[in-house]
């Protein structure tokens, strides 16, 4: 019996996957996000569908700690650092006061509109204050949707760092419910120590990674994922052990590999964001069988009200006052304040006051739950409308489909990347030869008009080709020069 449960556990699993792939096919040609199919296909599941019964949530806040935290650390192995780099003060202002007002706004509304006692009001906007790492990364790769300026790394690396500060904000509260004369003070403490462990055990233990994974030789490639899983799971669980955020150490741990050379890095790179995309459907459908809709419309007009204050009021004014001082164009910053997409981590925080018994938690839940719902149906589905009307929307680049790989062995800085040849620029119309480029700089392919040509130093280019050059960071700003562009960091195509 045991085992045929085993096996019957297995084919629901099997199934709903299935079925919220194929759903996610047809709803990205009808415009409706994935994120919102995989929800609702655990609704359909659940007890108020196909009767799956799934009450644990305890389990579900287990599964989705561990999907976050491998989200988390795909975000920051997807992340360019040269990109962010001019973001980053920004976006820790996002990251920080931005969830604080959040959680203030919220926590004001809903005391004095619906009555809520003021730590529950402020837990409620705790737990809804930060944006949704895996709801931004893949809407955004979903709609493949370019924005302009600083628009794309600032919400993702605002994604990839306000979990933390919702993390601590909400365990804070809570230690606040069950301590109530401790004091908000108390908390500060906790916060000090969880950003400062986190953000030094996540670099240490990152370099440590990048070490490890240059220098251990394995028998297969395919141990090298094992690898690397290992060691994601260590530098979240270590860093939570010492008393640090584990959320905020892994996406760091993430960055510091993204941006540096290691044995089999594309392969790696394209494992973990299958892995990631596994965890965040699987979090989405198990979030989806926790929810009743029958319980959710009891409290469906305090969880809109909520919703539209979220979005319309809330989210933008803590945006606003949060880049005040930034020198960025309005329509930037209001495209900023649109993107506060609310996905599985409000959710996954939202069981925390259940487990924790605090009273009221299930409306909480189902509150949050409607939340994420309403954000995810009206911010997602609009987002490539309103970065048309804002005027950030651009052309997402092409990258030509090489064929041929370079896999970085992590012993060397060499870097694969194609660079145009500018119109009017040195290049345009000189052979390779009398380009006089870096001896070190190997110019590998050239793609003209779709085809593929073999680089000669008689080889005359043209303006419009794309030059596939392998060298080091220098002497690869050297040729981009030569090309006739200000040198910059290129992403390498062996990532």
């Amino acid at each position: 019996m045991g085992e045929a449960h085993a096996e019957l556990y297995l084919l629901a699993a099997g199934v709903l996957l299935l079925a919220s792939l194929l759903l996610s096919r047809i709803g990205g040609r009808l415009g409706i996000p994935g994120l919102l199919l995989f929800l609702g296909v655990g609704m359909l599941a659940g007890s108020d569908g196909l009767g799956i019964q799934f009450h644990d949530y305890r389990l579900a806040q287990i599964f989705g700690v561990v999907a976050l935290a491998f989200i988390l650390f795909q975000g920051g192995l997807d992340t360019n650092w040269a990109l962010t780099k001019p973001v980053v003060r920004r976006g820790l202002s996002l990251a920080t006061i931005g969830v604080l007002v959040t959680a203030g706004l919220m926590a004001v509304f809903s005391h004095y509109v619906f009555g809520l006692p003021w730590l529950v009001a402020w837990l409620l906007g705790a737990i809804v204050s930060s944006t949704d790492a895996s709801a931004v990364f893949s809407v955004l790769k979903e709609r493949a949707l370019g924005l302009k300026g600083d628009v794309a790394p600032l919400l993702e690396f605002e994604s990839g760092g306000n979990d933390p500060m919702a993390v601590f904000l909400t365990i804070g509260l809570l230690q606040l419910i069950a301590q109530p004369d401790a004091g908000v003070l108390s908390i500060v403490p906790l916060f000090l120590k969880q950003m400062i462990i986190g953000g030094v055990l996540g670099y240490g233990l990152g370099r440590a990674a990048l070490w490890i994974i240059n220098r251990v030789q394995l028998q297969f490639e395919g141990l090298y994922s094992v690898l690397t899983i290992a060691l994601a799971l260590t530098i979240f669980s270590a860093t939570a052990l010492a008393g640090g955020s584990g959320f905020l150490a892994i996406y760091i741990a993430g960055v510091v590999l993204g941006n540096a050379e290691f044995i089999h890095k594309r392969s790696l790179i394209n494992f973990h964001d299958g892995l990631a995309w596994l965890m965040q459907v699987g979090m989405f459908l198990t979030l989806g069988l926790l929810v009743n809709p029958r319980e959710l419309w009891p409290t469906a007009g305090l969880a809109l009200a909520c919703s539209l204050f979220l979005v319309f009021v809330a989210r933008p004014v803590s945006v606003y006052l949060s880049l005040s001082r930034a020198k960025m164009p309005l329509n930037e910053k209001s495209m900023v304040a649109w993107v506060g997409l609310r996905g599985a981590v409000p959710i996954v925080l939202a069981t925390f006051p259940l487990l924790a018994g605090v009273p009221q938690s299930q409306i909480l839940f189902n509150v949050v739950f409607f939340i994420v719902l309403t954000s995810v149906l009206l911010q997602a589905t609009t987002l490539t409308l309103v970065a048309r009307a804002l005027g950030v929307r651009e052309a997402l680049p092409t990258r030509t489909d090489y064929p041929i790989t370079y896999t970085p062995t992590g012993h060397n800085k060499n870097e694969m990347v194609e660079v145009d040849v500018l119109r009017g620029s040195a290049a345009d119309g000189t052979r390779i030869v009398d380009l006089h480029l870096p001896p070190n700089a190997l110019v590998i392919l050239i793609h003209r008009a779709g085809e593929f040509l073999i680089p000669k130093g008689a080889t005359e280019l043209e303006a419009g080709d794309s030059v596939l050059v392998l060298a080091d960071g220098e002497d690869l700003r050297e040729v981009q020069r030569r090309l006739g562009h200000k040198p910059i960091d290129f992403i390498p195509l062996s990532t």
